[in-house]
Protein backbone atom coordinates (compact mmCIF):
# COMPACT_ATOMS: atom_id res chain seq x y z
CA UNK A 1 0.00 0.00 0.00
CA UNK A 2 0.68 3.47 -0.68
CA UNK A 3 0.59 6.68 1.13
CA UNK A 4 0.73 9.90 -0.01
CA UNK A 5 0.70 13.11 1.97
CA UNK A 6 0.71 16.78 0.51
CA UNK A 7 0.91 18.92 3.42
CA UNK A 8 2.83 22.19 4.53
CA UNK A 9 6.98 22.92 5.55
CA UNK A 10 6.38 23.52 9.26
CA UNK A 11 8.70 25.54 11.25
CA UNK A 12 10.24 24.70 14.76
CA UNK A 13 12.26 27.72 16.83
CA UNK A 14 13.11 28.92 13.17
CA UNK A 15 14.77 26.11 11.62
CA UNK A 16 12.11 23.78 8.77
CA UNK A 17 10.25 21.17 10.36
CA UNK A 18 8.74 17.64 8.48
CA UNK A 19 6.26 16.02 11.23
CA UNK A 20 4.36 13.05 10.06
CA UNK A 21 2.42 10.70 12.36
CA UNK A 22 -0.16 8.11 12.78
CA UNK A 23 -1.45 4.53 11.80
CA UNK A 24 0.22 5.02 7.89
CA UNK A 25 3.08 5.28 9.92
CA UNK A 26 3.15 1.89 11.44
CA UNK A 27 1.40 -0.11 8.27
CA UNK A 28 4.51 0.58 6.36
CA UNK A 29 6.84 -0.74 9.48
CA UNK A 30 7.20 2.21 11.38
CA UNK A 31 6.65 1.62 14.87
CA UNK A 32 7.41 3.33 18.08
CA UNK A 33 10.95 2.51 18.96
CA UNK A 34 11.86 1.32 15.33
CA UNK A 35 15.23 2.68 13.42
CA UNK A 36 15.42 4.30 10.37
CA UNK A 37 18.26 5.75 7.81
CA UNK A 38 17.86 9.49 6.70
CA UNK A 39 19.86 10.72 3.03
CA UNK A 40 19.29 13.27 0.64
CA UNK A 41 19.56 12.73 -3.54
CA UNK A 42 18.74 14.07 -5.86
CA UNK A 43 16.69 16.91 -4.06
CA UNK A 44 14.55 14.46 -2.51
CA UNK A 45 14.81 13.37 1.45
CA UNK A 46 13.95 9.34 1.54
CA UNK A 47 13.86 7.77 5.10
CA UNK A 48 14.65 3.87 4.48
CA UNK A 49 13.45 1.72 7.81
CA UNK A 50 16.85 -0.43 9.26
CA UNK A 51 17.06 -2.23 12.55
CA UNK A 52 20.58 -0.56 13.10
CA UNK A 53 19.06 3.29 11.38
CA UNK A 54 20.66 6.18 13.31
CA UNK A 55 17.38 7.62 13.81
CA UNK A 56 14.41 6.11 16.04
CA UNK A 57 10.57 6.44 15.75
CA UNK A 58 9.47 8.60 18.71
CA UNK A 59 5.98 7.98 20.06
CA UNK A 60 2.62 9.93 21.49
CA UNK A 61 -0.62 8.55 23.06
CA UNK A 62 -3.78 10.52 22.09
CA UNK A 63 -7.51 8.73 22.67
CA UNK A 64 -5.88 5.81 24.54
CA UNK A 65 -4.16 4.73 21.86
CA UNK A 66 -0.30 4.69 20.97
CA UNK A 67 1.16 6.69 17.79
CA UNK A 68 3.89 6.76 15.83
CA UNK A 69 5.66 9.93 15.22
CA UNK A 70 8.29 11.06 12.87
CA UNK A 71 9.84 14.79 13.86
CA UNK A 72 12.34 15.81 11.27
CA UNK A 73 13.92 18.94 12.18
CA UNK A 74 17.61 19.53 10.57
CA UNK A 75 19.66 22.73 9.54
CA UNK A 76 19.62 20.87 6.04
CA UNK A 77 16.53 20.89 5.62
CA UNK A 78 16.40 24.84 5.23
CA UNK A 79 19.13 24.50 2.07
CA UNK A 80 17.29 21.57 0.28
CA UNK A 81 13.75 22.75 0.69
CA UNK A 82 14.08 26.74 0.29
CA UNK A 83 11.56 28.97 -0.79
CA UNK A 84 9.26 25.41 -0.74
CA UNK A 85 6.05 25.46 0.98
CA UNK A 86 4.58 22.28 0.46
CA UNK A 87 5.50 19.01 0.59
CA UNK A 88 4.86 15.25 -1.35
CA UNK A 89 5.28 12.61 1.13
CA UNK A 90 4.82 9.07 -0.25
CA UNK A 91 4.98 6.50 2.23
CA UNK A 92 5.64 3.05 0.96
CA UNK A 93 7.09 -0.87 2.06
CA UNK A 94 9.09 0.85 4.17
CA UNK A 95 10.11 3.65 2.43
CA UNK A 96 9.26 7.25 2.67
CA UNK A 97 10.43 9.63 0.19
CA UNK A 98 9.78 13.73 0.53
CA UNK A 99 10.15 16.13 -1.84
CA UNK A 100 9.00 19.56 -3.20
CA UNK A 101 5.62 19.64 -4.48
CA UNK A 102 5.24 19.45 -8.29
CA UNK A 103 3.32 23.10 -7.99
CA UNK A 104 6.56 24.42 -6.33
CA UNK A 105 8.54 23.28 -9.94
CA UNK A 106 6.08 25.06 -11.73
CA UNK A 107 6.45 28.33 -9.99
CA UNK A 108 10.11 28.15 -10.49
CA UNK A 109 10.17 27.01 -13.93
CA UNK A 110 7.64 30.01 -14.83
CA UNK A 111 9.96 32.65 -12.81
CA UNK A 112 13.18 31.28 -14.27
CA UNK A 113 11.05 31.35 -17.70
CA UNK A 114 9.86 34.82 -17.81
CA UNK A 115 13.14 36.28 -16.54
CA UNK A 116 15.13 34.70 -18.93
CA UNK A 117 12.83 36.06 -21.98
CA UNK A 118 13.35 39.45 -20.47
CA UNK A 119 17.32 39.39 -20.01
CA UNK A 120 17.94 38.05 -23.85
CA UNK A 121 15.10 41.02 -24.79
CA UNK A 122 12.61 38.13 -26.40
CA UNK A 123 8.85 39.07 -25.85
CA UNK A 124 7.03 38.20 -23.62
CA UNK A 125 4.54 35.22 -24.43
CA UNK A 126 0.44 36.53 -23.22
CA UNK A 127 -2.49 34.69 -23.02
CA UNK A 128 -5.71 36.56 -23.99
CA UNK A 129 -8.64 34.77 -22.64
CA UNK A 130 -12.23 36.89 -23.78
CA UNK A 131 -9.66 38.48 -26.02
CA UNK A 132 -12.89 40.65 -28.23
CA UNK A 133 -11.25 42.86 -30.42
CA UNK A 134 -8.32 43.20 -28.45
CA UNK A 135 -8.29 46.08 -25.73
CA UNK A 136 -7.03 45.18 -23.07
CA UNK A 137 -4.29 43.14 -24.69
CA UNK A 138 -3.24 46.57 -26.64
CA UNK A 139 -3.23 48.15 -23.58
CA UNK A 140 -1.09 46.18 -21.68
CA UNK A 141 1.32 45.69 -24.68
CA UNK A 142 1.29 49.45 -25.23
CA UNK A 143 2.50 50.06 -21.09
CA UNK A 144 5.19 46.69 -21.07
CA UNK A 145 6.31 48.97 -24.47
CA UNK A 146 6.78 51.81 -22.95
CA UNK A 147 8.49 50.56 -20.32
CA UNK A 148 11.23 48.68 -22.23
CA UNK A 149 9.65 45.11 -22.36
CA UNK A 150 8.46 43.49 -25.66
CA UNK A 151 5.37 41.32 -25.52
CA UNK A 152 3.38 39.22 -28.39
CA UNK A 153 -0.07 37.34 -27.92
CA UNK A 154 1.24 34.00 -27.64
CA UNK A 155 -2.79 32.39 -27.28
CA UNK A 156 -5.73 33.88 -28.07
CA UNK A 157 -9.88 32.58 -27.31
CA UNK A 158 -12.39 34.54 -28.67
CA UNK A 159 -16.23 33.15 -29.47
CA UNK A 160 -16.62 35.91 -31.86
CA UNK A 161 -14.91 35.26 -35.40
CA UNK A 162 -15.45 38.71 -36.01
CA UNK A 163 -13.64 40.59 -33.24
CA UNK A 164 -11.30 38.12 -33.73
CA UNK A 165 -10.45 39.15 -37.45
CA UNK A 166 -10.62 42.72 -36.73
CA UNK A 167 -8.06 42.30 -33.85
CA UNK A 168 -5.55 40.40 -36.45
CA UNK A 169 -6.24 43.29 -38.96
CA UNK A 170 -6.04 46.62 -36.79
CA UNK A 171 -3.31 45.10 -34.10
CA UNK A 172 -0.38 43.96 -35.89
CA UNK A 173 1.76 45.13 -33.35
CA UNK A 174 -0.08 42.09 -31.02
CA UNK A 175 0.78 38.63 -33.62
CA UNK A 176 3.33 37.25 -34.68
CA UNK A 177 4.25 33.83 -36.87
CA UNK A 178 3.75 31.65 -33.47
CA UNK A 179 0.50 32.90 -32.22
CA UNK A 180 -1.83 30.60 -32.00
CA UNK A 181 -5.40 31.97 -32.48
CA UNK A 182 -8.64 30.00 -31.14
CA UNK A 183 -12.29 31.26 -32.17
CA UNK A 184 -14.31 29.11 -29.44
CA UNK A 185 -16.56 29.30 -26.70
CA UNK A 186 -13.94 29.20 -23.44
CA UNK A 187 -15.21 26.06 -22.06
CA UNK A 188 -14.30 24.07 -25.01
CA UNK A 189 -10.88 24.87 -25.60
CA UNK A 190 -8.04 21.88 -24.89
CA UNK A 191 -4.76 22.81 -25.29
CA UNK A 192 -3.32 19.21 -24.40
CA UNK A 193 -0.63 18.22 -22.58
CA UNK A 194 2.25 20.00 -24.43
CA UNK A 195 0.49 23.28 -23.88
CA UNK A 196 2.58 26.22 -24.98
CA UNK A 197 3.69 27.94 -21.57
CA UNK A 198 2.76 31.62 -21.43
CA UNK A 199 4.42 34.63 -19.28
CA UNK A 200 1.16 36.83 -18.88
CA UNK A 201 -2.27 35.92 -19.05
CA UNK A 202 -5.13 38.56 -18.93
CA UNK A 203 -8.74 38.38 -19.64
CA UNK A 204 -12.11 40.29 -18.76
CA UNK A 205 -14.41 37.34 -17.71
CA UNK A 206 -17.91 37.97 -19.06
CA UNK A 207 -20.00 40.01 -16.42
CA UNK A 208 -23.44 38.68 -17.07
CA UNK A 209 -25.31 38.27 -14.42
CA UNK A 210 -22.32 40.13 -12.20
CA UNK A 211 -23.55 43.59 -12.67
CA UNK A 212 -26.50 44.99 -11.14
CA UNK A 213 -28.27 45.09 -13.74
CA UNK A 214 -27.29 41.79 -15.57
CA UNK A 215 -28.74 40.11 -12.87
CA UNK A 216 -31.76 41.73 -12.82
CA UNK A 217 -32.31 41.73 -16.46
CA UNK A 218 -31.82 37.65 -16.13
CA UNK A 219 -34.00 37.36 -12.62
CA UNK A 220 -31.01 35.89 -11.50
CA UNK A 221 -30.25 35.59 -7.03
CA UNK A 222 -26.57 34.62 -7.24
CA UNK A 223 -24.73 35.86 -10.15
CA UNK A 224 -23.15 32.25 -10.55
CA UNK A 225 -26.16 30.89 -11.66
CA UNK A 226 -25.95 32.54 -15.20
CA UNK A 227 -26.47 29.72 -17.56
CA UNK A 228 -24.04 31.06 -19.59
CA UNK A 229 -21.25 33.24 -17.91
CA UNK A 230 -21.98 31.89 -14.61
CA UNK A 231 -19.01 29.03 -14.58
CA UNK A 232 -16.82 31.12 -16.93
CA UNK A 233 -14.53 31.89 -13.78
CA UNK A 234 -13.62 28.18 -13.42
CA UNK A 235 -12.64 27.76 -17.43
CA UNK A 236 -10.48 31.09 -16.64
CA UNK A 237 -8.78 29.16 -13.92
CA UNK A 238 -8.20 26.14 -15.89
CA UNK A 239 -6.28 27.91 -18.38
CA UNK A 240 -3.98 29.29 -15.81
CA UNK A 241 -3.08 25.74 -14.72
CA UNK A 242 -2.48 24.75 -17.81
CA UNK A 243 -0.70 28.11 -19.18
CA UNK A 244 1.45 28.56 -16.18
CA UNK A 245 1.97 31.99 -16.32
CA UNK A 246 4.07 34.19 -14.34
CA UNK A 247 1.66 37.34 -13.92
CA UNK A 248 -2.25 36.83 -14.60
CA UNK A 249 -4.51 40.22 -14.70
CA UNK A 250 -8.22 40.00 -14.49
CA UNK A 251 -10.84 42.49 -15.11
CA UNK A 252 -14.59 43.10 -14.40
CA UNK A 253 -17.76 45.16 -12.96
CA UNK A 254 -17.27 46.83 -9.65
CA UNK A 255 -20.03 44.09 -8.49
CA UNK A 256 -17.54 41.31 -9.65
CA UNK A 257 -15.60 41.71 -6.44
CA UNK A 258 -18.08 40.20 -4.02
CA UNK A 259 -19.51 37.25 -5.50
CA UNK A 260 -18.65 33.89 -4.74
CA UNK A 261 -16.20 33.05 -7.78
CA UNK A 262 -14.45 36.06 -7.21
CA UNK A 263 -13.87 34.55 -3.66
CA UNK A 264 -12.77 30.95 -5.88
CA UNK A 265 -10.50 32.62 -7.93
CA UNK A 266 -8.30 34.46 -4.99
CA UNK A 267 -8.59 30.66 -3.40
CA UNK A 268 -7.19 29.14 -6.55
CA UNK A 269 -4.69 31.47 -7.06
CA UNK A 270 -3.31 31.32 -3.54
CA UNK A 271 -2.99 28.15 -4.08
CA UNK A 272 -1.12 27.93 -7.38
CA UNK A 273 1.43 30.16 -6.18
CA UNK A 274 0.42 33.87 -7.02
CA UNK A 275 0.12 36.30 -4.72
CA UNK A 276 -2.93 38.81 -5.67
CA UNK A 277 -3.47 42.59 -5.59
CA UNK A 278 -6.80 44.47 -6.44
CA UNK A 279 -8.21 47.53 -7.13
CA UNK A 280 -11.00 49.82 -8.48
CA UNK A 281 -10.44 52.14 -11.21
CA UNK A 282 -12.25 55.20 -12.65
CA UNK A 283 -11.65 55.79 -16.68
CA UNK A 284 -12.50 59.57 -15.83
CA UNK A 285 -8.88 59.22 -13.08
CA UNK A 286 -6.82 57.95 -15.32
CA UNK A 287 -7.69 60.11 -18.20
CA UNK A 288 -11.21 58.96 -19.96
CA UNK A 289 -14.01 61.34 -20.63
CA UNK A 290 -16.62 57.96 -19.61
CA UNK A 291 -16.84 58.24 -15.86
CA UNK A 292 -17.01 54.57 -16.06
CA UNK A 293 -15.56 51.93 -12.81
CA UNK A 294 -13.62 48.70 -13.09
CA UNK A 295 -12.59 46.02 -10.66
CA UNK A 296 -9.15 44.77 -11.69
CA UNK A 297 -6.82 42.27 -10.37
CA UNK A 298 -3.12 41.43 -10.62
CA UNK A 299 -1.73 38.22 -9.74
CA UNK A 300 2.13 37.77 -9.05
CA UNK A 301 3.56 34.28 -8.76
CA UNK A 302 5.88 33.45 -5.61
CA UNK A 303 9.00 33.81 -6.14
CA UNK A 304 9.12 36.74 -8.75
CA UNK A 305 9.16 39.70 -6.11
CA UNK A 306 8.18 42.68 -8.29
CA UNK A 307 8.53 45.90 -6.47
CA UNK A 308 4.75 46.73 -7.68
CA UNK A 309 2.09 48.11 -5.84
CA UNK A 310 -1.49 48.50 -7.94
CA UNK A 311 -2.18 51.51 -5.39
CA UNK A 312 0.51 53.08 -6.57
CA UNK A 313 -0.20 53.17 -10.22
CA UNK A 314 -0.49 56.75 -11.97
CA UNK A 315 -2.12 57.89 -14.82
CA UNK A 316 -0.02 58.14 -18.04
CA UNK A 317 -2.54 60.04 -20.25
CA UNK A 318 -3.91 63.28 -19.77
CA UNK A 319 -7.46 63.48 -19.89
CA UNK A 320 -9.13 66.09 -22.05
CA UNK A 321 -10.49 69.06 -20.55
CA UNK A 322 -14.61 68.53 -21.81
CA UNK A 323 -15.93 66.32 -24.38
CA UNK A 324 -15.60 69.31 -27.07
CA UNK A 325 -12.21 68.38 -27.34
CA UNK A 326 -12.86 64.95 -28.79
CA UNK A 327 -16.19 65.67 -30.77
CA UNK A 328 -16.13 65.95 -34.13
CA UNK A 329 -17.47 69.49 -35.52
CA UNK A 330 -21.24 69.64 -36.28
CA UNK A 331 -20.52 69.97 -40.33
CA UNK A 332 -18.04 66.86 -40.10
CA UNK A 333 -18.52 64.90 -42.97
CA UNK A 334 -18.25 61.82 -40.00
CA UNK A 335 -21.49 62.68 -38.86
CA UNK A 336 -24.28 61.67 -40.69
CA UNK A 337 -26.91 64.45 -40.94
CA UNK A 338 -29.87 61.29 -40.34
CA UNK A 339 -28.22 60.86 -37.24
CA UNK A 340 -29.41 64.03 -35.86
CA UNK A 341 -33.25 62.48 -34.34
CA UNK A 342 -36.45 63.67 -31.83
CA UNK A 343 -35.84 60.29 -29.70
CA UNK A 344 -40.13 61.17 -29.37
CA UNK A 345 -40.55 57.71 -27.20
CA UNK A 346 -36.88 58.07 -24.88
CA UNK A 347 -38.81 61.72 -24.35
CA UNK A 348 -42.11 59.62 -23.22
CA UNK A 349 -40.29 57.31 -20.90
CA UNK A 350 -38.28 60.28 -19.35
CA UNK A 351 -41.61 62.20 -18.54
CA UNK A 352 -42.98 58.87 -16.68
CA UNK A 353 -40.12 57.98 -14.73
CA UNK A 354 -40.36 61.99 -13.74
CA UNK A 355 -44.06 61.61 -12.87
CA UNK A 356 -42.97 58.27 -10.92
CA UNK A 357 -40.87 59.71 -8.87
CA UNK A 358 -37.74 57.37 -10.34
CA UNK A 359 -35.54 60.25 -10.67
CA UNK A 360 -34.31 59.43 -14.17
CA UNK A 361 -33.45 61.76 -16.80
CA UNK A 362 -31.63 61.48 -19.63
CA UNK A 363 -27.67 62.34 -20.44
CA UNK A 364 -27.91 64.96 -23.24
CA UNK A 365 -25.01 66.49 -23.18
CA UNK A 366 -23.88 69.73 -25.18
CA UNK A 367 -20.06 69.04 -25.15
CA UNK A 368 -19.20 71.09 -22.74
CA UNK A 369 -18.93 68.46 -19.56
CA UNK A 370 -16.09 67.33 -18.43
CA UNK A 371 -17.35 63.80 -18.43
CA UNK A 372 -20.14 61.17 -19.14
CA UNK A 373 -21.55 58.49 -17.88
CA UNK A 374 -21.03 54.94 -19.09
CA UNK A 375 -21.78 53.76 -22.77
CA UNK A 376 -22.66 50.09 -22.86
CA UNK A 377 -22.28 47.70 -25.30
CA UNK A 378 -25.36 48.08 -26.86
CA UNK A 379 -24.98 51.58 -27.36
CA UNK A 380 -26.26 51.57 -30.60
CA UNK A 381 -29.61 50.47 -29.50
CA UNK A 382 -30.32 54.06 -28.10
CA UNK A 383 -31.12 53.11 -24.76
CA UNK A 384 -32.50 55.91 -22.42
CA UNK A 385 -29.21 55.26 -20.04
CA UNK A 386 -26.98 56.32 -22.24
CA UNK A 387 -24.98 59.89 -23.34
CA UNK A 388 -26.86 61.59 -26.63
CA UNK A 389 -25.65 65.06 -27.46
CA UNK A 390 -27.68 67.65 -28.17
CA UNK A 391 -28.45 69.58 -31.56
CA UNK A 392 -26.67 72.86 -31.30
CA UNK A 393 -29.92 74.89 -32.31
CA UNK A 394 -32.51 72.52 -32.28
CA UNK A 395 -33.76 71.15 -28.82
CA UNK A 396 -35.81 68.60 -29.94
CA UNK A 397 -33.10 67.20 -32.20
CA UNK A 398 -30.01 64.61 -30.16
CA UNK A 399 -27.94 62.09 -31.53
CA UNK A 400 -25.51 58.78 -30.69
CA UNK A 401 -21.73 59.61 -30.47
CA UNK A 402 -20.17 58.41 -33.64
CA UNK A 403 -17.74 55.18 -33.00
CA UNK A 404 -15.02 57.24 -33.46
CA UNK A 405 -16.40 59.96 -30.35
CA UNK A 406 -17.23 56.50 -28.72
CA UNK A 407 -13.46 55.74 -28.54
CA UNK A 408 -12.35 59.02 -28.05
CA UNK A 409 -14.28 59.52 -25.20
CA UNK A 410 -13.07 56.10 -23.87
CA UNK A 411 -9.84 56.76 -24.76
CA UNK A 412 -8.97 53.83 -27.28
CA UNK A 413 -6.89 54.01 -29.98
CA UNK A 414 -9.63 54.76 -33.26
CA UNK A 415 -7.52 51.97 -35.07
CA UNK A 416 -8.68 49.34 -32.95
CA UNK A 417 -12.45 49.76 -34.74
CA UNK A 418 -10.76 50.68 -38.20
CA UNK A 419 -13.32 48.46 -41.01
CA UNK A 420 -16.21 47.57 -38.46
CA UNK A 421 -19.78 49.14 -39.13
CA UNK A 422 -21.16 51.16 -36.22
CA UNK A 423 -23.23 48.54 -34.33
CA UNK A 424 -20.08 46.15 -34.25
CA UNK A 425 -18.04 49.23 -33.31
CA UNK A 426 -20.21 50.17 -30.53
CA UNK A 427 -20.28 46.85 -29.18
CA UNK A 428 -16.39 46.10 -29.33
CA UNK A 429 -16.05 49.70 -27.20
CA UNK A 430 -19.11 49.02 -24.98
CA UNK A 431 -17.29 45.76 -23.47
CA UNK A 432 -13.72 47.03 -23.95
CA UNK A 433 -11.63 47.84 -20.93
CA UNK A 434 -10.55 51.07 -19.68
CA UNK A 435 -7.79 51.60 -22.31
CA UNK A 436 -5.72 54.00 -20.06
CA UNK A 437 -5.61 52.38 -17.10
CA UNK A 438 -4.21 49.00 -18.38
CA UNK A 439 -1.75 51.19 -20.13
CA UNK A 440 -0.43 52.41 -17.00
CA UNK A 441 -1.02 49.06 -15.41
CA UNK A 442 1.37 47.87 -18.02
CA UNK A 443 3.94 50.16 -17.68
CA UNK A 444 4.02 50.52 -13.85
CA UNK A 445 4.62 46.28 -13.99
CA UNK A 446 6.79 46.53 -17.20
CA UNK A 447 8.95 49.04 -15.42
CA UNK A 448 9.00 46.63 -12.20
CA UNK A 449 10.00 43.71 -14.31
CA UNK A 450 12.57 45.99 -15.71
CA UNK A 451 13.75 46.94 -12.11
CA UNK A 452 13.34 42.80 -11.30
CA UNK A 453 15.50 41.73 -14.26
CA UNK A 454 18.10 44.54 -15.69
CA UNK A 455 18.47 46.35 -12.10
CA UNK A 456 17.29 49.40 -14.20
CA UNK A 457 15.63 51.81 -12.18
CA UNK A 458 11.80 51.74 -11.63
CA UNK A 459 10.15 54.36 -14.21
CA UNK A 460 6.75 55.72 -13.28
CA UNK A 461 5.45 57.62 -16.52
CA UNK A 462 2.85 60.12 -17.51
CA UNK A 463 2.04 62.15 -19.75
CA UNK A 464 3.17 66.04 -20.46
CA UNK A 465 2.71 68.97 -22.91
CA UNK A 466 5.09 68.06 -26.09
CA UNK A 467 5.09 70.48 -29.05
CA UNK A 468 7.02 69.82 -32.37
CA UNK A 469 8.03 72.33 -34.89
CA UNK A 470 9.25 72.70 -38.19
CA UNK A 471 12.85 74.00 -37.62
CA UNK A 472 12.96 75.45 -41.67
CA UNK A 473 10.06 77.69 -40.55
CA UNK A 474 9.99 81.22 -38.39
CA UNK A 475 5.93 81.50 -37.50
CA UNK A 476 5.40 79.21 -34.69
CA UNK A 477 1.45 78.28 -34.03
CA UNK A 478 0.81 77.64 -37.83
CA UNK A 479 0.72 74.79 -40.14
CA UNK A 480 4.07 74.21 -39.01
CA UNK A 481 3.31 73.51 -34.88
CA UNK A 482 2.11 70.35 -34.79
CA UNK A 483 1.13 68.82 -31.23
CA UNK A 484 1.97 65.50 -29.97
CA UNK A 485 2.02 63.49 -26.47
CA UNK A 486 4.90 62.64 -24.92
CA UNK A 487 5.90 60.93 -21.72
CA UNK A 488 7.96 61.81 -18.88
CA UNK A 489 9.55 59.19 -16.53
CA UNK A 490 9.13 60.63 -12.96
CA UNK A 491 12.22 59.02 -11.60
CA UNK A 492 14.38 60.39 -13.99
CA UNK A 493 13.23 63.11 -15.51
CA UNK A 494 13.73 61.61 -19.13
CA UNK A 495 11.22 62.22 -22.00
CA UNK A 496 9.94 59.32 -24.71
CA UNK A 497 7.61 60.40 -27.62
CA UNK A 498 4.06 58.71 -27.42
CA UNK A 499 3.22 57.24 -30.80
CA UNK A 500 0.06 56.70 -30.22
CA UNK A 501 -0.40 60.11 -28.86
CA UNK A 502 1.30 61.86 -31.90
CA UNK A 503 -0.35 60.22 -34.77
CA UNK A 504 -4.13 60.65 -32.77
CA UNK A 505 -2.86 64.74 -32.45
CA UNK A 506 -4.24 64.72 -29.12
CA UNK A 507 -4.04 68.13 -27.99
CA UNK A 508 -1.76 70.06 -25.85
CA UNK A 509 -2.47 69.52 -22.14
CA UNK A 510 -1.87 71.21 -18.80
CA UNK A 511 1.33 69.04 -18.06
CA UNK A 512 3.14 67.59 -15.24
CA UNK A 513 3.23 69.59 -12.03
CA UNK A 514 3.11 73.45 -13.71
CA UNK A 515 3.10 72.69 -17.66
CA UNK A 516 5.88 71.22 -19.22
CA UNK A 517 7.04 72.70 -22.15
CA UNK A 518 9.12 70.57 -24.21
CA UNK A 519 10.49 71.46 -28.54
CA UNK A 520 10.99 68.61 -30.01
CA UNK A 521 11.69 69.03 -34.21
CA UNK A 522 10.08 67.55 -36.62
CA UNK A 523 11.13 63.99 -37.72
CA UNK A 524 12.21 63.15 -34.10
CA UNK A 525 12.39 59.18 -33.83
CA UNK A 526 9.79 57.05 -31.97
CA UNK A 527 11.57 55.83 -28.83
CA UNK A 528 14.14 58.97 -28.84
CA UNK A 529 15.13 59.86 -25.13
CA UNK A 530 15.55 63.23 -24.34
CA UNK A 531 17.11 64.65 -20.93
CA UNK A 532 15.18 67.23 -19.73
CA UNK A 533 17.64 68.66 -17.39
CA UNK A 534 19.43 69.52 -20.11
CA UNK A 535 18.74 72.87 -20.49
CA UNK A 536 20.10 75.45 -22.63
CA UNK A 537 22.23 78.03 -20.70
CA UNK A 538 22.96 80.01 -23.16
CA UNK A 539 19.62 80.43 -25.27
CA UNK A 540 20.68 83.63 -27.04
CA UNK A 541 23.45 81.88 -29.08
CA UNK A 542 21.16 79.06 -30.57
CA UNK A 543 18.32 79.79 -33.28
CA UNK A 544 15.17 78.09 -33.95
CA UNK A 545 16.43 76.68 -36.73
CA UNK A 546 18.61 74.43 -34.23
CA UNK A 547 15.49 73.30 -32.39
CA UNK A 548 17.71 72.53 -29.21
CA UNK A 549 15.49 69.59 -27.30
CA UNK A 550 14.62 69.46 -23.79
CA UNK A 551 14.17 73.24 -23.49
CA UNK A 552 12.16 73.74 -20.38
CA UNK A 553 9.19 76.61 -20.75
CA UNK A 554 11.09 79.37 -18.97
CA UNK A 555 13.88 78.51 -21.76
CA UNK A 556 11.66 78.45 -24.65
CA UNK A 557 10.01 81.21 -23.30
CA UNK A 558 13.58 83.14 -23.55
CA UNK A 559 14.51 81.88 -26.80
CA UNK A 560 11.47 83.45 -28.19
CA UNK A 561 11.85 86.72 -26.33
CA UNK A 562 15.53 87.16 -27.54
CA UNK A 563 15.00 86.09 -30.86
CA UNK A 564 11.69 87.83 -30.98
CA UNK A 565 12.93 89.66 -34.10
CA UNK A 566 13.23 86.76 -36.45
CA UNK A 567 9.98 85.08 -35.15
CA UNK A 568 6.41 85.37 -35.34
CA UNK A 569 3.45 84.19 -33.16
CA UNK A 570 -0.02 82.96 -35.64
CA UNK A 571 -2.66 84.04 -32.83
CA UNK A 572 -5.48 82.28 -35.18
CA UNK A 573 -4.49 79.27 -33.37
CA UNK A 574 -4.52 77.11 -30.20
CA UNK A 575 -0.96 76.67 -30.01
CA UNK A 576 -0.29 80.36 -30.98
CA UNK A 577 -2.49 81.40 -27.96
CA UNK A 578 -0.83 78.99 -25.85
CA UNK A 579 2.61 81.15 -26.90
CA UNK A 580 1.35 84.27 -25.98
CA UNK A 581 0.68 83.03 -22.41
CA UNK A 582 4.18 81.90 -21.91
CA UNK A 583 5.44 85.21 -23.33
CA UNK A 584 3.60 87.34 -21.25
CA UNK A 585 4.40 90.49 -20.26
CA UNK A 586 6.88 90.99 -23.00
CA UNK A 587 4.38 89.68 -25.75
CA UNK A 588 4.10 92.82 -27.21
CA UNK A 589 8.12 92.61 -28.55
CA UNK A 590 7.16 89.45 -30.79
CA UNK A 591 5.28 89.99 -34.14
CA UNK A 592 2.05 88.72 -34.64
CA UNK A 593 0.37 86.95 -37.61
CA UNK A 594 -3.19 87.65 -38.08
Amino acid sequence: MTTIINSKLGENRGKPRIWIEGAKLAREGYNPGDRYNLEIQSGRLILQAAEDGQYTVSKRTRNGRLLPIIDISKTELAELFDGVETLRVAISQGKIVISAHHQHGRIQERVARLIDRISNDEPLRCASLFHGAGGLDLAIHSGLELAGIKSKVGVAVELNGSYLDASLVNNPELWDANSILIESPIQDVNLGRNAPQMDVLCGGIPCTGASLSGRSKNKLKYAEDHSGAGALFFSFLEMVKVLNPSIVIGENVVPYASPAFMSVIRSVLNSLGYVLQERTGCGNEFGALEKRERFFFVAVSKGLELDFDIEQMLPIATKPACLNDVLLPFDSELVNPESWRTYDYLAEKEKRDIAKGSGFRRQLLDGSEPYCGTIGRGYNKARSSEPFLKHPTDDSLSRLLTPIEHARVKGIPESLIAGLSATTAHEVLGQSVIYDLFRSLGVTLGSSLASRVRGVPTQQWRHVQCMTFNPGESTLGGEDFALANALIDLSTGRLRLDRAGRDAGWPIAEGYEGGIEVCIPQGAQEGMVVPLDAAMEDAHNATLHEAVMGLRSDLVAKLIRERGHEVSIDLGSPAGQKLKGLLAPSFDAVKTVA
